[in-house]
């Protein structure tokens, strides 16, 4: 069997001929990310305000001033009446999208943390805040090396924890969470209304090249493939992904039929090593010495994608022994 070599493309910012513009929102949404992991939104309703992830830890100070300095703005132009957090939405409970936190609330100590239950529960474990400091650090050693920065676990936490479908009202708009497996078990996706933005999870896949959707689902790969069938069919105008941002409308449909694409072939690539007789550490090795290029160091560190390619084939495997793939 023929597998395509990954050419490991990572052209974000040029992805699009028509010069699309990936963080202009058509509702008042505000990118206030700094440094280097998951996106972080500042949402503006008619009565509340909702911040959609955080960011990694050890550039947290600086992802509080943009929250701070954007607010400030919107609150002397009159948009808003105070400088006021409401909501942290947390997609789930990887370091690089909630790794923040802390700092966010020490500055918005009266914000509701919103999450899955399931993303409750590990944060409540000492192995997983162990975990979350160690590729903290990781990442702060190798985007700021001079920096001492404290990569801090206190805080983590959620204060509300969502049920699929359970809504956050932010005025005339509200916010719906829909559970969508695969990458974690306790991913959660957010469809913001009445504008129709889709905030997906990494479950669907994030976009890395014109043509390569990467597929980091470290728990399941038929969970996966449901979420995007879910996600699909959901009435929505607008998709931004994680660690990425807004897709042109007319790419919505295109995207989920390449994520489609690439679940299946690297269930290929996977079955093909198989048939080799290779060990999983075998796999392992040609897996990493497939999908990581320099180029992916940019957004994290080398041990990070180490440790999610052990989880991502080991789902490929369970996949490829299960038959699941065929029955979603």
């Amino acid at each position: 069997m023929s597998i395509p070599e990954f050419d490991g493309r990572i052209d974000l910012f040029e992805i699009f001929d028509d010069g699309f513009d990936r963080f202009k929102f058509p509702a008042e949404i505000y990118r206030v990310t700094s440094g280097h992991g998951g996106e972080s939104f500042l949402i503006v309703g008619s009565g509340k305000t909702a911040l959609y992830d955080c960011g990694m830890a050890y550039c947290a100070d600086q992802t509080v001033r943009n929250i701070v300095q954007k607010l400030e703005e919107l609150a002397a132009s009159g948009r808003i009446r105070s400088i006021h957090l409401d909501y942290i939405l947390l997609s789930h409970s990887h370091y690089d999208h909630m790794g923040a936190l802390p700092q966010i609330l020490d500055r918005f100590p009266d914000a509701v943390v919103c999450g899955s239950r399931k993303c409750q529960s590990v944060l409540r474990r000492e192995n997983a805040r162990k975990l979350i400091a160690e590729l903290g650090t990781d990442a702060r050693n190798l985007y700021t090396p001079q920096s001492t920065v404290p990569i801090r676990t206190d805080h983590l936490r959620v204060d509300r924890a969502l049920e699929d479908g359970d809504v956050i009202l932010l005025g005339k708009e509200r916010i719906t969470a829909y559970e969508t497996k695969g990458h974690t078990d306790c991913s959660l996706s957010f469809l913001l209304e009445p504008v129709g933005i889709l905030f997906t999870s990494e479950s669907t896949g994030i976009l890395e090249g014109r043509d390569y959707v990467h597929t980091p689902c470290l728990k399941s790969f038929p969970d996966s493939l449901r979420s995007a069938e879910r996600c699909e069919n959901l009435s929505y105008n607008y998709i931004c992904l994680p660690h990425f941002g807004m897709l042109p409308q007319y790419f919505n449909e295109k995207y989920f039929q390449m994520f489609r694409q690439e679940c299946h072939s690297k269930m290929d690539f996977v079955r093909s090593m198989m048939e080799e007789g290779l060990d999983r550490q075998e796999m392992l090795q040609r897996y990493i010495q497939r999908y990581w290029t320099p180029a992916k160091e940019k957004e994290q560190p080398k041990e990070a994608f180490e440790i999610n390619s052990k989880h991502i084939l080991n789902a490929l495997i369970r996949a490829v022994e299960e038959g699941d793939h065929n029955h979603v």
